[in-house]
C-alpha cells in the first residue's frame, strides 16, 4: 500500500508567521491523540482475536495513526520551540488509558465496535479537512490534508470490516444508531481534554480539570468547521448506521447538526467575550 512518509513534507516551506496560536494549541492536542493509537490496536486485536486478516488491517492502521502524531508533533515543535512532543505524549500516557485488558467489545459486538470507528474516523477526517481549509499555514496544510485523506480512507476499511461482520450479529439498526450517537457523546469525555492539558497546561502548575479543557478544545475547533466539513461527517456516521447516506434522514441529522456547532460556537465567542470584558474591568 502506497502511503505517504514524514519526509515527503516539505518542512523548508514552514512560516512562522502564518501559525495561528489558537489552532497550534488544537494541533498540540491532536498530536497526542493520534500517536497513543498503539493503545487502540491492542485494544481491538483483543476484539478480534480471531481473525488475523482483520487485526492485519489494524495494524496497519495503528502504524499511519502513530506517524500522523509525530508529523503534527514535528510541526507543532516548529511552531513552538518550547513545546516536547515526546514529554507531552509520556504526560498524556500516564494520564489517561484504555480498558486493555477487555476481551469483548464495549460496544457489545463487533459490528458495534466497527460502527464506532466509522463515526471517529468520519469525525477525523472532517476535523483534519477543517484544519486543512482554515490554516494559511503551508506545511500544516500539507500535513492535514494527508491525514484527512487517511481518514477517509479508514473510514472505508472500517465500513468494509463492518459489513464483513453485520451479517452474522444481526445487529438491529436501533442498535448501530445507539452506539454511533453514544459515541459522539464520548467526545467530551477525558480523552480530548486531557489531551489538551497534556499539551498546553500540564507544565504551568494548572490543575486539570477537565470541563474547562474540554471547552477550551472544543471553543477553538468550532472555529475551523464549515457547513459543508458537517454535512460530510454526518453522511458518512449515518450511512455507518446502516442507512442511506443521502437520504431525508441523513440531510436532516447534517441540518440540525451544524445548527448545533452554530449554537455552540456563539456560545463558547460569548463566553470569551465577557471574560474579555471582565479582565479589561
Amino acid at each position: 500500500m502506497g502511503h505517504w512518509k514524514l519526509d515527503d513534507i516539505k518542512w523548508d516551506q514552514f512560516n512562522a508567521d502564518a501559525v495561528d496560536l489558537r489552532l497550534l494549541e488544537l494541533v498540540k492536542a491532536a498530536s497526542l491523540v493520534e500517536a497513543n493509537s498503539g493503545d487502540y490496536v491492542t485494544y481491538l486485536n483483543r476484539v478480534f482475536n480471531n481473525d488475523a486478516r482483520v487485526k492485519a488491517a489494524f495494524e496497519q492502521w495503528g502504524v499511519e495513526e502513530i506517524q500522523h502524531g509525530q508529523a503534527l508533533g514535528r510541526w507543532a515543535e516548529m511552531a513552538d520551540p518550547s513545546f516536547s512532543f515526546e514529554r507531552a505524549l509520556s504526560d498524556f500516557r500516564q494520564n489517561y488509558s484504555l480498558p486493555l485488558d477487555a476481551d469483548e467489545s464495549v460496544r457489545g459486538s463487533r459490528t458495534g465496535e466497527l460502527v464506532s470507528r466509522c463515526v471517529i474516523e468520519s469525525g477525523t477526517s472532517s476535523f483534519y479537512t477543517a484544519i486543512k481549509d482554515g490554516t494559511d499555514e503551508p506545511v500544516l496544510k500539507q500535513i492535514a490534508g494527508h491525514i484527512a485523506a487517511d481518514e477517509f480512507r479508514h473510514y472505508a476499511l472500517f465500513l468494509t470490516k463492518l459489513q464483513t461482520f453485520e451479517a452474522d450479529e444481526r445487529v438491529t439498526l436501533m442498535d448501530r444508531v445507539k452506539v454511533a450517537i453514544g459515541r459522539l457523546r464520548e467526545t467530551e469525555d477525558d480523552e480530548l481534554a486531557m489531551a489538551y492539558y497534556c499539551a498546553n497546561h500540564i507544565g504551568a502548575g494548572i490543575a486539570y480539570d477537565r470541563e474547562a479543557n474540554w471547552a477550551a478544545y472544543e471553543g477553538r475547533a468550532l472555529d475551523y468547521y464549515q457547513q459543508r466539513h458537517i454535512l460530510r461527517a454526518t453522511s458518512m456516521m449515518v450511512k455507518a448506521m446502516g442507512l442511506h447516506p443521502h437520504g431525508w434522514f441523513a440531510n436532516f441529522m447534517g441540518k440540525v447538526t451544524w445548527a448545533g456547532f452554530r449554537a455552540k460556537r456563539w456560545q463558547h465567542q460569548r463566553a470569551a467575550g465577557q471574560e474579555q470584558q471582565a479582565i479589561a474591568a
